[in-house]
């Protein structure tokens, strides 16, 4: 039996050469688990760093309590927006009709307390109704009809900025009652703040010390007992010390209350709910999915119900806040609401993104508004610099996450 040749020799120049590129890929590919793993850290630091930016520009009047609070009551409607908006993406689809949708709905408002003077509860009733059916019409569109939901909020950008324009006239509905304008200009008082920021930390520490009980139940990893103290140490510090800002200035402005609240509630409907799984699911795997048996159509029609709803919140807000319903309200605001959730590392793929992700980049986008607009910077360059921010966003998010 012949043998072959002897396999040629490997010189040393290109064994190193091999040897280093397996070490670049390697280094490339543990960024990119970190990246990945500890996106809300960074974005958290990024914030740190634009206040600190901010705060040496403007020689400290940016770090002040009253410009915070006033920071955080510009981040409240977009986080609103944010919070439904991240379930539209994570779903797979988008909205783009939301800016235009909080006009119509904030011109609504005003109509209903300016010219009917309904009361403030049954103002607010009957726009979120009037949210959640508009929502409800753009998702059987997109569920059942199959038209691409980028189409038909298309079509809802420019239909209800037409609606709005035609109920107002184009002109200022003003001046709107004091109730309605205390929605967004009414503070927690001091003492309810912190009892509010006790409760907060509470159920952290709670759900904490559950989620240890049960992996320990289930015979799972279960951290040291130091690291879990350290992480609550931690929620305490920042709870605590954003209460205390706010409570330097006035108190907790009642729009933040409002977002606080959606954090928590919709937090626990994507994480502890079979709705919030499916709607993960549907955008990992939509085919998947509908084969074992979930309701894909009714799933996403109440995802856009819920956008919806969120986007009469903000309307209110934005209403309560200007004191009039303006026919320019809300212009563009539906790219500063997936903006917020792109940077706050919700996938355009879909199924993946949290709300607390797209809170923190709204935060980010109202830091760099008020930043900017505070060191006199000219409207386009603001433009310029959040449309750079949104692209590198998304160039992170495909740069960092697996192809499926």
């Amino acid at each position: 039996m012949t043998q072959g040749p002897p396999p040629a020799a490997i010189s040393p120049a290109v064994a190193e050469a091999a040897i280093g590129e397996r070490r670049r890929t390697f280094r490339a590919e543990h960024i990119k688990t970190l990246f990945s793993r500890y996106k809300i850290l960074a974005l958290l630091v990024a914030i740190a760093l634009l206040w600190a930016l901010f705060a040496h520009a403007t020689d400290g009047d940016f770090l002040t309590a009253r410009n915070l609070s006033n920071l955080l009551r510009q981040m409240a409607i977009t986080g609103m927006l944010a919070c439904g908006m991240v379930f539209v993406i994570i779903a797979g689809e988008i909205d783009l009709s939301v800016g235009s949708l909080l006009g119509l709905l904030g011109g609504i408002s005003a109509i209903l307390d300016v010219q009917f003077h309904l009361p403030l509860a049954l103002n607010i009733a009957i726009v979120v109704l009037a949210g959640g059916l508009v929502g409800a019409f753009n998702g059987y569109w997109v569920a059942w009809l199959r038209v691409p939901s980028f189409i038909v909020t298309l079509a809802g950008l420019l239909a209800f900025r037409g609606i709005l324009l035609g109920i107002t006239g184009g002109v200022t509905i003003a001046p709107v009652s004091r109730p309605l304008v205390a929605v967004a200009q009414s503070y927690l008082p001091t003492v309810a703040g912190w009892i509010l920021a006790a409760l907060v930390f509470a159920t952290l520490a709670t759900t904490q010390m559950m989620s240890r009980r049960k992996r320990a139940a289930f015979n799972l990893a279960v951290p040291p007992l130091w690291a879990d103290l350290a992480r609550l140490a931690v929620y305490a510090i920042g709870i605590f010390g954003f209460f205390a800002i706010l409570d330097a200035y006035r108190g907790v402005p009642l729009p933040v209350l409002v977002v606080i609240v959606l954090l928590g509630v919709l937090t626990v409907m994507a994480r502890r709910t079979v709705f919030g799984r499916r709607i993960y699911a549907i955008g990992g795997n939509i085919e998947a999915t509908r084969l074992s048996g979930v309701n894909v159509q009714m799933v996403k029609l109440l995802v856009f119900v819920l956008m919806g709803v969120m986007a009469a919140l903000a309307g209110i807000s934005t209403t309560a806040r200007l004191a009039a319903g303006s026919p320019s309200a809300g212009s563009l605001q539906e790219l500063d609401a997936i903006a917020s959730c792109i940077i706050g590392g919700t996938s355009m793929r879909g199924g993946a993104g949290t709300v607390f992700g797209a809170l923190t980049g709204a935060l980010i986008m109202a830091t760099l508004d008020n930043g900017m607009s505070m060191l006199g910077v000219d409207t386009y360059w603001q433009m310029i610099v959040k449309g750079g921010i949104l692209l590198l966003a998304v160039w992170l998010d495909v740069a960092t996450t697996s192809r499926r």
